[in-house]
């Protein structure tokens, strides 16, 4: 077995109460069940950020009329800054 180490967070009540009932729907501790899942969250494989560059090398990439490279970059980055949002203002509760 590995090595545990104990970690405390805050949760809020309705999180809490989530989380205790889906652990009981799978029969496991909900400790467990925050390991399981958290395991999952940290070896998933991190998505490629996309860039100009790389979309210009997809097959079948065809160029906006009228748009030019630094529009694409912002929307990309407004895409990144958007996927991102809800992790981080969780974060800072």
């Amino acid at each position: 077995m590995a090595v545990m180490k104990k970690t405390s967070i805050y949760l809020d009540e309705e999180v809490d109460q989530a989380l205790a009932a889906q652990a009981a729907e799978e029969g496991v501790s909900k400790a467990e069940f925050i390991r399981r899942n958290l395991e999952v969250v940290v070896s998933r494989p991190k998505r490629p950020r996309l860039s100009v560059g790389k979309l210009r090398r997809l097959p079948g990439y065809v160029p906006h009329p009228g748009g030019d490279d630094a529009e694409l970059s912002e929307i990309l980055d407004r895409r990144d800054r958007e996927e991102r949002e809800p992790y981080r203002s969780r974060a800072a509760s």
